[in-house]
């Protein structure tokens, strides 16, 4: 029997993972969420200056009136060292004296500037683009299940979208009491980790099936042959995880302001996906069988009367 019984504590890791969701389901329902430019649409300023200017310089300006989550990036030459630095900033929809003051503070700190573009736009995201990326999530989760259950088993399949579905909820959670902002990268991530995870669940999986042949044999009991599976897998799990979170963890670091929300997302779906793969789908999985058992006895029993 192993010193640290995973299954054993399946309710206290049930228990932990509430404490994120549920609060995080409350504030969805009550604040919801930050959304971005890409959901809500906003204003498109083009400048081009007469001098140097860094995007960090923009940002700084920006900063002053709470608008340091735009978007902005060089456009045109300005990759040509010769040319003249032309910025372009998607900001939230601005009024015109708001406007009027960011332009104002953006030539007072950083010179004087052509305005090549001004104009308000429309979401990039509309609901509509929102639907179809849900039925594609609920399209891809189905075809899980029909593999999962080709390969392995049902149970394995629905275990399998349970814990994904704890990871996504886990990381809409966070984002909803962290009011950080959501724009299209986000959606980019949300998939990332759908793929993360699962690939990580599915090893642990194989190894449950690979051992049940020998659990059959030997009428070895359920839990040890989970926790037996997730041991042997366990290496590979760490291994894998710290791997990816250095080099997110990096990207949040380096990567400047306009990489910092998606390698956040990142950060905490992938230790999310981890967490559900060895604490959540495996002890899920024991009790459905156990459910399933319970009920083929009890069917059994009746049957026999």
């Amino acid at each position: 029997m192993h010193k640290f019984d995973i299954v054993k504590r399946t309710k206290i890791w049930f228990i932990l993972s509430l404490c994120v969701i549920l609060p995080g389901i409350f504030s969805m329902c009550t604040q919801g969420f930050n959304l971005g430019i890409d959901f809500t649409g906003g204003t498109i300023i083009e400048l081009r200056f007469q001098k140097e200017v860094t995007l960090a310089d923009v940002r700084g300006v920006l900063r002053e009136y709470g608008l340091d989550n735009s978007t902005i990036q060089f456009s045109g030459d300005a990759a040509n060292a010769e040319a003249a630095p032309t910025v372009m900033v998607r900001s939230v929809d601005l009024e015109e004296e708001e406007r009027k003051a960011v332009m104002a503070s953006l030539k007072q700190q950083l010179g004087d500037y052509d305005v090549l573009r001004e104009e308000k736009v429309g979401a990039t995201m509309g609901a509509e683009l929102i639907m179809n990326a849900l039925w594609a999530l609920a399209l891809s989760w189905v075809m899980i299940v029909l593999y999962v259950s080709y390969r392995f088993e049902f149970r394995f399949g629905i275990s399998s979208i349970l814990a994904l579905v704890h990871d996504i909820l886990i990381v809409l959670s966070v984002f909803s009491l962290t009011q950080r902002p959501i724009d299209s990268s986000f959606v980019a991530a949300l998939l990332t980790i759908v793929g993360y995870s699962i690939n990580d669940t599915i090893v642990i999986f194989d190894r449950i099936r690979e051992n049940l042949k020998l659990h059959f044999r030997r009428g070895g009991d359920i839990n040890e042959l989970v926790n037996t599976s997730i041991y042997q897998t366990l290496t590979r799990s760490i291994y894998t995880v710290c791997t990816v979170l250095f080099t997110t963890f990096a990207l949040y670091w380096f990567g400047g302001d306009t990489t910092k929300d998606f390698s956040f997302a990142l950060l905490v779906g992938f230790f999310a996906g981890c967490y559900s793969s060895i604490f959540i789908a495996s002890p899920i999985w024991v009790v459905l069988r156990n459910f399933s058992e319970k009920r083929r006895r009890a069917g059994s029993a009746a049957a026999a009367k």
